[in-house]
């Protein structure tokens, strides 16, 4: 290949290699086998505790060691994937059957992270080792090189329970997500019992078995009809609630108990369901809560709301479901790892797949033990019938040189070299036909197995064999035999590992929250020159009008129920309902525009807020930095997205200003150079909103518009520049795109 160039298609070589890359991360990273429901990197950590012997029975281990073992030997992606599938497997709250015992500070369902794997220990849970770990000994499944082929790891676990269904799974791959809820081990036992006794079992048929999903962190399911749907496609989404009680307390008062949450509520979710609640509170969506904290423990979880004397419980309850994450959704698709692609696939799908991998473990298994048997039955009979004729067998070994030589009379009856006392001895020798591992058997023997009871004991061990061997051959060559070991092995798990259903299952309508409705009344807004905006009364802003003035940048007459317009000069237009501004008194702060919307203040400044209602059936004229101008109809604004493109803007442009002129009016553009433009308003062309626009000025060199003024309704404003005032409606009129005129300095 030296000096040989060869020739491909850029597109083509990347399109290989994105390809590549994605399988590696759907196949080697990313998504769970249906087979044992573990990724990689869970089935190989599991796989280095079994060979490290951290046996659920032996001493804990420390986590660092474990995950540095998992890392050399198998797993080179960096300790912390390793240790984050480690505590995420010892997490009983997010799996429905933790396969790790964790010891130390392993996190909680509040979202607190593990400790570092320096101080916390683990060894396995006893159901891995029984269920997923044993009879690898037994060649039950294949082996495969390490990434760098010093060891052999196992390419699935013989799982014993369907396990993608009992912990289900999450995982974001390239192009594809896989989301798999929990369920009950002994409901999923249950229905893989069933297709084993019927293989023509539908869904529906499973269902009888399997309720649905059972999440470790309890809640209610309330659309149980749409599950059907769901397990026949894999696909679709799950509507959880928490669960929550009431309870009575003294004065007549009564209390909300939340003592379940959703699963999706995990986490720093808990966190933000209580400060949603209290925004309740704050915006007086309800006056009902009075006080909240959290107790949850150990124990469980308990969120309690008090609530003031004769609140109507049913109603907070819905607007509990209905504003905060106490329902929630839960989207299922049940992609995983089959026959070596990623596949979406059904609740019968995957049982399926379970019960050809068990047959399959169980076939292997009772062979590899057939094999060894029928290997220890060819013994036994030699060493039996090396018993009857052991005297001649003593006779060849004293006539004999070398072990070679006796070997060869035991297997091959060659007599040639042994002295023999008789000559019926030497023909008797030659017809003994022993199998090379009896002969080898018996030259190994002792002299003390020949006592009378230990024959007595290799014949019965011999009969044990036998029964063994029948055994054996019966469960590999009958359907139903097998089928019977492996729901017998099932009924153990259920029996030792199996708990009751913690999720409730039912069909709830949907919850229709009738707001009160606002009562509108005209407001002004305010807001000062650091971007902190709120609210007044009219009277409150006529009595304050000279302070509110002069102390706030923009002050904007609306209603309550109106919507405001920020633009700022980055083009953007960012969308807020006055009701979400903070209402109140004159000398209130307010709250900064950044928490109303998506505005940023570190990218962008305000150019000028508008009420919707106002600037809806008018006609609004954009100005940037670089002269650019353009009118858009004010309708285009009436979206409903928080944040949009208000106009497209050249490289290096900023917008200017934005105002609802009137079609009459005059423009006045001032330069940073002393230019001064003024021109009819009817000269702007009509654009969309993704527009540029047209040119309103020619600007020369590196000047800029520095001042945009309108000239309207008898208005006469003027500007400044060089110290010196300018009379905006003594210019001369001129037309749109051209120089204007120089100011004196």
């Amino acid at each position: 290949m030296d000096g040989q160039i060869i020739r491909a298609e850029y597109s083509d070589i990347m399109q290989k290699s994105y390809i590549d890359y994605a399988m590696s991360v759907i196949i080697s990273r990313a998504l769970p086998d249906v087979r044992d429901g573990l990724k990689p990197v869970q089935r190989r950590t599991l796989y280095d505790m079994y060979e490290l012997g951290i046996r659920y029975d032996r001493p804990y281990r420390k986590s660092a060691r474990i995950v540095g073992d998992t890392m050399g030997k198998y797993h080179p992606h960096g300790d912390s994937s390793i240790y984050d599938a480690l505590v995420v497997m010892a997490q009983d709250f997010k799996k429905g059957l933790a396969l790790v015992d964790g010891h130390g500070n392993f996190g909680s369902i509040e979202g607190d992270g593990a400790a570092a794997m320096r101080y916390t220990e683990a060894r396995l849970q006893k159901v891995t080792q029984v269920a997923f770990l044993a009879d690898l000994d037994k060649d039950v499944v294949d082996f495969g090189p390490n990434f760098d082929e010093t060891e052999k790891e196992p390419l699935v676990l013989p799982a014993r329970i369907p396990n993608l269904l009992v912990n289900g799974a999450d995982g974001i791959a390239v192009g594809m997500v896989t989301s798999i809820p929990s369920h009950n081990l002994c409901e999923v036992i249950d229905a893989v019992k069933a297709m084993i006794r019927n293989n023509k079992i539908t869904t529906g048929g499973l269902m009888k078995y399997i309720k649905g999903p059972d999440f470790p962190t309890g809640g209610i399911i309330v659309n149980e009809s749409d599950l059907p749907a769901i397990y026949e496609s894999g696909q679709g989404k799950l509507r959880i609630r928490g669960r929550v009680v009431t309870e009575k307390v003294k004065g007549g008062r009564e209390r909300l108990v939340v003592t379940e949450i959703p699963y999706t509520m995990m986490g720093a979710n808990i966190g933000k369901f209580l400060n949603d609640v209290a925004a309740l509170v704050e915006t007086r969506k309800t006056t009902d809560i009075v006080d909240i904290s959290n107790q949850s423990s150990k124990e469980g979880i308990r969120i309690v709301l008090e609530l003031r004397r004769g609140a109507d419980v049913e109603k907070l309850k819905n607007l509990l479901y209905k504003k905060t994450r106490l329902e929630d959704t839960f989207g299922v698709n049940m992609l995983a790892v089959a026959d070596g692609r990623p596949e979406t696939l059904s609740l019968r799908q995957v049982i399926e797949y379970h019960i050809d991998f068990q047959f399959e473990v169980t076939t292997r298994k009772y062979q590899n033990l057939l094999e060894k048997e029928e290997k220890k039955k060819e013994i036994q009979e030699g060493l039996i019938r090396a018993c009857d004729v052991i005297d001649l067998i003593i006779e060849i070994l004293r006539g004999s040189k070398s072990r070679e030589q006796v070997k060869a009379c035991l297997v091959d009856g060659v007599t040639e070299g042994i002295r023999f006392r008789t000559e019926k001895s030497r023909k008797l020798a030659a017809k003994l036909g022993f199998t090379e591992a009896q002969a080898n058997a018996i030259l190994d023997m002792r002299l003390y197995r020949l006592i009378g009871l230990e024959v007595e004991v290799l014949m019965k061990e011999h009969e044990a064999t036998l029964k063994n061997i029948a055994l054996y051959q019966d469960i590999l060559n009958n359907y139903d035999s097998m089928a019977a070991v492996i729901i017998r092995e099932l009924d153990s798990f259920k029996k030792e590992f199996g708990r009751p259903r913690r999720t409730t299952l039912e069909t709830a309508e949907e919850i229709v929250l009738e707001e009160p409705k606002t009562e509108e009344m005209p407001v002004v807004f305010l807001m000062d020159r650091f971007g902190y905006a709120h609210t007044v009364d009219e009277s409150v802003y006529e009595r304050n009008r000279e302070a509110a003035d002069s102390e706030n940048r923009f002050v904007l007459r609306c209603l309550n129920t109106d919507r405001l317009c920020v633009f700022t000069d980055s083009g953007r237009v960012h969308l807020l309902k006055v009701l979400d501004v903070p209402y109140g008194k004159f000398r209130d702060k307010g709250t900064p525009l950044d928490n109303l919307c998506n505005y940023s203040s570190s990218e962008e400044s305000f150019v000028a807020v508008l009420a919707l209602n106002d600037i809806r059936d008018t006609v609004l004229t954009f100005v940037t930095r670089q002269a650019m101008v353009k009118q858009v109809q004010g309708a285009e604004f009436d979206v409903s997205k928080r944040t949009i493109a208000a106009t497209k803007l050249q490289d290096g442009d900023a917008l200017t200003a934005v105002h609802a002129a009137a079609e009459q009016a005059h423009l006045v553009l001032g330069t940073e150079h002393g230019f001064f433009l003024r021109f009819p308003v009817s000269e702007i062309p009509l654009k969309k909103k993704g527009a540029i626009g047209v040119r309103g000025m020619k600007l020369a060199g590196d000047d800029a518009v520095s001042g945009v003024y309108w000239l309207e309704g008898g208005q006469s404003p003027e500007a400044e520049y060089g110290g010196k005032p300018v009379r905006l409606n003594r210019l001369r009129i001129g037309s749109r795109d051209s120089k204007g005129t120089k100011a004196r300095a």
